[in-house]
């Protein structure tokens, strides 16, 4: 068989793997709880609130390893003893005492995820999550010693919203998440490890972030690219979305999600990296395209620095590689 013959059986095999009718499936039935939670949402806006929570609770524990526990509702408690704004929904490591989880406070150091919910996504509610997320990442100790662990929190968190606000024509709903992502980023967060890790509107489309390491300008031999990519840092939100040009065929902004969080808790969690291998085999993630923000070496801490300066970062890096130049 040709390489091009293999290219194309495995194409056919990805648009009809039943993994993506599996989270079609889901999908479904995010947006059948949405049009049912709508039609109640004006005369009781908190109950409708509570609801999309729960369904998003719900979508977890059918998704991600059943010896993760999914909690609504709480705040996180550093070890400094400052609790977070509360979140809503929560996701907590196995080992997490079972005698503490009726307490809606939740120690930083046994949350693995958080996120904001909301039915229908608005402009604000970006803002006011990437502030959320900006007080709560820095709130936690700073990690050293790589930097896998000084650009990443070791608590995921995300925005997750059944629809969005912006369905009227021409009011161009992916521009303006983005643009609001963004500069929201800019205004907020002052690190890296700060940073939103995933936005999900479920009927539109998925933001993740990636974090590229410092480049040394002398590891490129063509001055003109030491320029544009050499001596500094980055951050930013690759947009996952359907009118994207060469979008998988098979992508759905749940894929884009699911398949985001297996590779994030695989980095803790060994035992999911068969699994979010798997799920990149059958190209859940989709395309994506975004804007990035530059950083200087003050992010790091001085050992750190001085590695990375000298050109330590390997590219592309194995996957679960704490030296790699860029992290997705």
């Amino acid at each position: 068989m040709s390489q091009s013959q293999k290219s194309n059986t495995a194409a056919n095999s990805a648009a009809t793997h039943e993994l993506h009718d599996f989270v079609t499936a889901s999908e479904r039935r995010i947006q059948e709880e949405y049009d049912r939670i709508q039609k109640r949402a004006r005369e009781d806006p908190g109950t409708a609130g509570d609801q999309g929570e729960l369904n998003w609770a719900e979508l977890f524990r059918d998704w991600l390893p059943p010896y993760f526990q999914v909690a609504t509702k709480g705040r996180i408690l550093a070890p400094s003893g400052a609790a977070s704004p509360q979140v809503d929904v929560l996701v907590l490591m196995p080992s997490y005492p079972k005698g503490l989880l009726s307490h809606n406070l939740y120690m930083a150091g046994g949350v693995v995820a958080a996120f904001e919910c909301k039915t229908t996504l608005i402009a604000a509610h970006i803002q006011s999550t990437l502030e959320t997320s900006s007080k709560i990442q820095g709130a936690l100790p700073k990690r050293e010693g790589s930097p896998y662990k000084e650009l990443n929190s070791p608590i995921i968190f995300g925005l997750l919203a059944h629809s969005h606000s912006w369905k009227a024509e021409n009011s161009k709903p992916l521009e303006n998440i983005g643009s609001t992502l963004f500069e929201s980023d800019v205004k907020f967060v002052q690190h890296p490890r700060e940073s939103l890790d995933v936005l999900c509107v479920a009927d539109l489309g998925a933001w993740t972030v990636t974090k590229m390491n410092y480049i040394n300008p002398n590891q490129f031999p063509d001055p003109a690219m030491a320029a544009l990519y050499g001596g500094w840092a980055s951050s930013g939100y690759v947009g996952h979305y359907l009118n994207l040009p060469r979008q998988e065929p098979t992508f759905s902004p749940l894929g884009t999600l699911f398949s985001f969080l297996y590779h994030k808790l695989a980095w803790a969690y060994p035992d999911m990296r068969n699994l979010d291998n798997y799920f990149s085999q059958v190209r859940m993630r989709g395309t994506g395209e975004g804007m990035t923000r530059r950083w200087n070496l003050s992010i790091y801490s001085e050992k750190t620095k001085e590695r990375v300066s000298n050109g330590e970062c390997r590219n592309p890096g194995e996957h679960f590689d704490e030296w790699s130049q860029v992290f997705f």
